[in-house]
């Protein structure tokens, strides 16, 4: 069914339910009235999307992939190639989705309104399985990032990634709720569960810090290679093979925490497509994430920034 091909030294990413992320930041936000924008950052959006840009800072090369549609879509695809990174998305009727955060100064509150996205029909996800298996052929690392769109099944990750391995292509894999819990059971070589997202995976409303690595554990002794678990400002728990690992990140002063943990995962496949050691994966990983911290848009650092928080991060064999 499929033509085999040539693998090269690449990373792909994909972003099935990709937007515009668009950031409003207006002086006082009051329900009902008239809101003035004192400045806007609109950018290519979608969890995918973030990854595959912050590859490309770290000096990565990168495909980014997934569904686009109407003229959102080609906003996000012609700005992520000025961006240098290529692109392979498949394209569906309809408007890719606007993610809307709107910043009020005064307090520093965020409100976000997200839209739905294109809903997606059998045709369109078969020819996203056929041109993810085409990628995935031709590099080292695929990515998995964020929600599924209207009308794709739970289990199209689970698909996905049995597709990816046929390749024996690596995959990472970064979403939540009953798409991770489809996921899982595929055996991805990574998951980048939050706290919150590995509680539920258990079946509890939350884990206690004393809970953390046993969870992590448990998730990896379920066939998963690589678990990376994110606790934000707290750092990370992680098991590489089998070994356990505390991360402790560079001590900041957050401005923008959206993309985040996107940061995170980039940094881990940059790293997984070099051949790093675990513990240099896990700082620059953790490097990137709070690189990403410090700039007001998602998926963005500063390299010397992140140069520098390299040298800060703390990772100890637990």
């Amino acid at each position: 069914m499929y033509r085999e091909s040539r693998r090269s030294s690449m990373i792909t990413t994909v972003t099935l339910n990709a937007a515009i992320d668009k950031t409003y930041y207006v002086n006082q936000f009051e329900l009902g009235g008239v809101q003035r924008v004192a400045r806007q950052i609109a950018e290519p959006g979608g969890k995918g999307n973030n990854v595959a840009k912050v590859i490309k800072l770290l000096g990565g090369d990168v495909t980014a992939s997934g569904f686009v549609a109407g003229s959102s879509g080609s906003f996000i695809e012609s700005s992520l190639i000025n961006r240098g990174i290529q692109t392979s998305f498949v394209r569906v009727g309809g408007e890719s989705r606007v993610c809307l955060n709107i910043i009020d100064e005064s307090k520093g509150t965020s409100t976000e309104l997200l839209e739905q996205g294109p809903v997606i029909d059998d045709h369109q996800i078969a020819e996203m399985k056929q041109t993810i298996h085409r990628l995935a052929l031709e590099c080292s690392v695929v990515v998995l990032s964020g929600s599924l769109p209207p009308g794709a099944p739970a289990n199209l990750y689970a698909d996905l990634i049995g597709i990816i391995k046929s390749t024996k292509a690596r995959v990472f894999l970064d979403t939540s709720g009953a798409a991770l819990s489809s996921g899982l059971q595929a055996r991805p070589h990574f998951v980048k569960p939050n706290e919150h997202e590995l509680a539920g995976w258990l079946g509890q409303d939350r884990l206690i810090e004393s809970e953390w690595a046993g969870a992590a554990q448990k998730l990896a002794d379920e066939g998963i290679g690589q678990v990376c678990v994110t606790l934000g400002d707290r750092g990370a728990i992680a098991f590489i093979d089998g070994q356990g690992y505390r991360v402790i990140p560079p001590t900041i002063r957050a401005v923008n925490t959206v993309g985040c943990g996107d940061s995170f995962v980039a940094g881990m496949a940059f790293a997984e497509e070099r051949g790093d050691a675990p513990a240099e994966k896990l700082r620059i990983a953790s490097a990137a994430a709070a690189a990403n911290a410090m700039s007001d848009k998602a998926g963005h650092i500063d390299y010397q920034l992140f140069q520098d928080y390299v040298k800060q991060v703390q990772v100890t064999a637990l």
